[in-house]
C-alpha cells in the first residue's frame, strides 16, 4: 500500500512540474483537454472490448493523467484538489453503500442499483429528477440504455420481460406502414421508437447494447477485409463483381474467421 501512496504522490509531483515548466502542459484549460479526454475514454473502451489486459493498464494511465490534471487547474483556480475529488468520492461510495457501511440488507446487484437511483435524488446536490443524472452528450445509444436503466430503478419497467416482444413487433409495424406512407419525418421518428424498443429488449435480456453492436462492426469489419483481400488477391475490384460473387466470398470469411 505504501508503494501506492509513493507511486501517486510521484505523479502528482511530475504534473505539478510539467505544469510549472512545459509550454504545452502550462496552456493547457479544462475546455482545450475536453476532447483529448473523450479520446482516452474512447481508447479504454476499445481496449476493455477487446480484454486485452496490457492495453487496458495504458489506457487507464492516460485516463488518470486526465484526472489529475483537471485537479490541478482546479487547485490552481482554488476551487478544488486531488485531495477534494477523492473525499468526495470517498463520501459517496460510502453514503450509497449503506449494506456495507450501514445496516441496510439487500438480497441481489439490482437492489443495490435501486438504492443507489434513490439515495442520488436525495442527496442535497444530487440529481433533481430521475434522468437529469443522464448527460445530455452521451452517444444516442448509450443514452437510450442508461435512460432505461434509470427509470427501472424507480419502478418504471414491464413487469415480465417477454411483454417487450408485443411491443417491438408494434414498432417494426409502424415503420413498416411509414414506409409505405412515404412520410421521411414520420419515418424517422419511428424508426427512433424501434431504436428504443430495440435497446430495451437487450436490456431485459442482460446484454449491454452498446458492447453487441461494436461487436457486430467488428466482426462485419473483419469478414469485410477478408472479403477486400481476397478479391485484391483474385486481381479483381470490389465494383466489378457481382453480388452473388461477394455472398460467396463472405461465407468463406465466415468460415476462414470461425465466427
Amino acid at each position: 500500500m505504501q508503494a501506492k501512496k509513493e507511486t501517486f504522490e510521484r505523479l502528482l509531483n511530475i504534473l505539478d512540474e510539467l505544469r510549472e515548466k512545459c509550454p504545452w502542459d502550462r496552456e493547457q484549460t479544462n475546455e482545450s483537454l475536453r476532447t483529448h479526454t473523450i479520446e482516452e475514454t474512447y481508447e479504454l473502451a476499445e481496449a476493455l472490448l477487446k480484454k486485452d489486459d496490457q492495453a487496458i493498464s495504458k489506457e487507464l494511465g492516460d485516463l488518470l493523467l486526465h484526472v489529475v490534471f483537471y485537479a490541478k487547474i482546479g487547485e490552481e483556480k482554488g476551487a478544488f484538489d486531488i485531495g477534494t475529488v477523492m473525499q468526495q468520492l470517498i463520501d459517496k461510495l460510502i453514503y450509497r453503500h449503506p449494506h456495507i457501511f450501514g445496516e441496510v440488507e439487500v438480497n441481489n446487484s439490482a437492489e443495490v442499483e435501486q438504492n443507489w437511483e434513490q439515495l442520488k435524488l436525495k442527496e442535497k446536490d444530487g440529481n433533481k429528477t430521475v434522468l437529469s443524472g443522464v448527460p445530455a452528450s452521451l452517444p444516442a445509444l448509450v443514452k437510450a440504455n442508461r435512460i432505461q436503466e434509470k427509470v427501472r430503478n424507480v419502478g418504471f419497467d414491464w413487469e415480465e420481460r417477454e411483454q417487450v416482444w408485443e411491443k417491438l413487433q408494434e414498432e417494426i409495424a409502424e415503420v413498416r406502414a411509414e414506409i409505405e406512407a412515404k412520410n421521411a419525418d414520420a419515418l424517422e421518428a419511428e424508426f427512433g421508437d424501434l431504436f428504443f424498443s430495440l435497446v430495451n429488449t437487450a436490456r431485459l435480456y442482460g446484454i449491454n447494447p452498446e458492447n453487441a453492436l461494436e461487436r457486430t462492426n467488428q466482426k462485419f469489419t473483419r469478414r469485410f477485409n477478408y472479403l477486400e483481400a481476397q478479391t485484391i488477391q483474385k486481381g479483381r475490384s470490389l465494383k466489378d463483381m457481382r453480388l452473388t460473387e461477394m455472398d460467396q466470398i463472405w461465407e468463406e470469411a465466415k468460415k476462414a474467421l470461425k465466427e
